[in-house]
C-alpha cells in the first residue's frame, strides 16, 4: 500500500508512538500491492494473484487511484495495515534494493513480507500490553517476547521463512492473555465472555461490554452502536461492517487500525488515543 493509500485510510494522525510498527509507505516497495493476492469481491474490483503487481501500482510504487479507492471498488486496500512490515522488509531485510532493481529477489521478498507482517502484528500487541499499567506482573515475560519476535523480524530471508508463525503466535498469546486478564480485572462486576463467538449481525446496540472478552469473535455487521466497549479485549475480532456509531472504545485492548477501518463509525465514536478516526466514517 502506498503512502497515499495509507493517508486515505487514516488521515488523522494518532499519537506519535510505535513508529516502527506503523506503515511508512514512502520507504516500502509497494509490497502489499504485489505480494498479496486478492479475489474479485465487494472489497476488490478485480482478481490478482500473489506476486502480481496490482493494476493500479505505478512505477514509483505509488497507487494511481489512492484518492478514489473505495469509489473504484478497492475498499479492501483502505483497511489493510502492514504494521510497518513493508519498510522493514524493503529497507532492512533486503537492504533498500527493490524487486524492480533486482527481479531475482522478487519471489523471496514477496514470500518474506507476509511473515514479517505477522511478526510486526505480534509486536504491536506486545507493545500495547507493555503500556498497560495493570500488566506489570507479566512485564518481564512481555519484554522477552518482544526481544524474541524483534530478533526474528530482523533475520535473513531464509531465517524469516523458517519461522513457525502459528507456534509463535500461540506462545506469545499466552502472555498477551495474561496481560488482558490483569487489565480487564479493573472493570467491576461480571464480564461477558464472547471469545470466538459467532455474533454476526448481532443486535448489541447500547450493550454493556466493559471488560468483555471478544477475542476472535465474529462481529461482521453487528450493531454495536452506542455500546460500551471500554477495556474490552478485541484481539482478532472481525469488525467488518460492524456499526460502531456512538460506541465507546476508550481503552479497548488490542484493537487495531485495520479493525476500525473495516467498521462503520461516526464523530461520536470514542477511540483509543493510539488509533485514528477512519476517513470514511
Amino acid at each position: 500500500m502506498s503512502q497515499q493509500q495509507h493517508d486515505h485510510a487514516a488521515p488523522t494522525a494518532p499519537r506519535a508512538d510505535r513508529p516502527d510498527l506503523r506503515a511508512d509507505c514512502a520507504n516500502c516497495f509497494g509490497l502489499c500491492c504485489v505480494a498479496l493476492p486478492f479475489a474479485r469481491s465487494a472489497d476488490f474490483a478485480a482478481n490478482k494473484a500473489a506476486g502480481q503487481p496490482c493494476r493500479n501500482l505505478r512505477t514509483d510504487f505509488r497507487c494511481g487511484i489512492h484518492a478514489e479507492l473505495r469509489q473504484e471498488g478497492f475498499a479492501g486496500c483502505t483497511v489493510f495495515d502492514c504494521f510497518g512490515a513493508g519498510q522493514q522488509v524493503s529497507q532492512v531485510v533486503f537492504g533498500g534494493t527493490s524487486w524492480r532493481e533486482r527481479p531475482e529477489t522478487s519471489e523471496r521478498m514477496f514470500q518474506v513480507f507476509p511473515v514479517v507482517r505477522h511478526l510486526h502484528e505480534l509486536l504491536w500487541y506486545v507493545a500495547e500490553a507493555l503500556d498497560l499499567p495493570q500488566a506489570r506482573p507479566v512485564e518481564p515475560a512481555l519484554r522477552r517476547a518482544r526481544t524474541k519476535v524483534e530478533g526474528l523480524a530482523q533475520g535473513t530471508p531464509e531465517q524469516i521463512l523458517a519461522v513457525d508463525v502459528t507456534a509463535l503466535r500461540g506462545e506469545v498469546n499466552e502472555v498477551l492473555l495474561k496481560a488482558s486478564e490483569l487489565a480487564r480485572a479493573k472493570v467491576p462486576g461480571k464480564k461477558r465472555n464472547h471469545r470466538g463467538a459467532d455474533l454476526m449481525g448481532a443486535r448489541l446496540a447500547g450493550a454493556d461490554l466493559r471488560g468483555a472478552s471478544l477475542r476472535g469473535a465474529l462481529l461482521v455487521a453487528a450493531d454495536l452502536s452506542r455500546a460500551d466497549l471500554r477495556w474490552a479485549d478485541l484481539i482478532g475480532a472481525d469488525l467488518r461492517d460492524a456499526d460502531l456509531r456512538g460506541a465507546d472504545l476508550t481503552g479497548a485492548i488490542f484493537l487495531t487500525q485495520a479493525q476500525l477501518n473495516a467498521a462503520k463509525g461516526d464523530a461520536a465514536t470514542r477511540l483509543p488515543t493510539t488509533l485514528a478516526r477512519p476517513a470514511h466514517w
